[in-house]
């Protein structure tokens, strides 16, 4: 991923949006709901590097098409090395095959020092541009949730300040920020002040930036950490959410031992309870994508193809649930 992506040094460059709203059936539409329940609009995206692969975007297309995924990250650098008749190309043949984008990184440094938020920041428009250019209109990226250096207070302003002058340039683009909580308490603890962690804090975060771009990126694993329930996706409109990870977390452990940088793919273990948390989403209403993020050892041992064809189990595994 970009670099300001320092938790997730695993995530390759690269992701948001999708450029139509058109029907994906792929292997994973095979998981119908029952007829009671509405059958799911999100879209499983193969995202490489959330599986801790890195692969050009021509490669990330043959395995999302192979392994029957629903869409893929959009790659802002591929797209900038294309002319405009390709980029078409590119596009036409993403709708010919029922594919959709997932959500991109923010490429904007806003943890640490001003220097580096302000270089990042004076980038934001070019990447924004290609992305428009793609028709990529989900951005998202993550909050750490502690801080050495500053307080809770302190930290809030800057964070709503900083993000506020993101959210305003891609809104210029027409595109949205999608905002995501991490809520593992082994990170919580690992600096001095403990900072945003739940649904809640960040839908105050959301008010005090105050532009009408922002969304939510949920994740499973972080909901989970959280001890948030069904209850609280419930708060929450479709359009609120901007991108979706799904995670399940490993055995014999508990919510003080669990570490950010080691989960399991969804519906692997049962201890998230990832039927409720889909059937939520659909419930709401959610229509965008969704990927596994497992941050997990055995899956990167695997190679390239493999992993894909474990997390493609995976996600079929979950949809089945509904």
């Amino acid at each position: 991923m970009t670099n300001e992506l320092t938790r997730r040094q695993l995530l390759s460059a690269g992701a948001a949006a999708s450029i139509a709203a058109l029907p994906t059936p792929g292997i994973l539409a095979g998981a119908a709901a029952p007829a009671e329940m509405p059958r799911r609009k999100f879209y499983a995206i193969l995202s490489l590097g959330r599986l801790g692969f890195q692969a050009s975007f021509p490669e990330s297309l043959e395995l999302t098409v192979k392994h029957g995924f629903e869409g893929l990250d959009p790659d802002p650098n591929y797209f900038a090395s294309l002319g405009d008749d390709a980029l078409k190309h590119l596009l036409d043949d993403l709708r010919a095959k029922n594919l959709r984008f997932g959500a991109a990184g923010l490429p904007v440094e806003f943890r640490k020092d001003e220097a580096r938020f302000n270089e990042g920041l004076k980038n934001l428009p070019a990447t924004a541009e290609i992305l428009q250019r793609a028709g990529v209109w989900r951005v998202s990226t993550w909050v750490l949730p502690c801080s050495n250096d500053l307080t809770y207070p302190q930290n809030f302003r800057q964070h709503a300040d900083r993000l506020r002058q993101c959210a305003q340039i891609l809104a210029d683009h027409g595109q949205k920020l999608g905002l995501e909580y991490v809520a593992p308490r082994t990170l919580l603890r690992s600096q001095r002040h403990p900072f945003i962690h739940t649904m809640s804090e960040m839908k105050e975060l959301m008010v005090a930036i105050g532009t009408n771009n922002l969304g939510i990126q949920l994740d499973s694993w972080h909901w989970f950490n959280a001890e948030e329930t069904d209850k609280d996706l419930l708060t929450l409109r479709g359009p609120d959410v901007l991108t979706v990870d799904l995670n399940d977390a490993p055995t014999g452990l508990s919510l003080d031992e669990y570490r950010d940088d080691h989960r399991e793919l969804p519906a692997a273990t049962g201890i998230i309870p990832v039927k409720d948390f889909l059937g939520s989403l659909v419930q709401i209403d959610y229509g965008g994508p969704i990927q596994p993020e497992p941050f997990n050892a055995a899956l990167r041992a695997k190679s390239l193809n493999d992993a894909c064809t474990s997390a493609s189990a995976a996600m079929k595994r979950s949809f089945s649930l509904l």
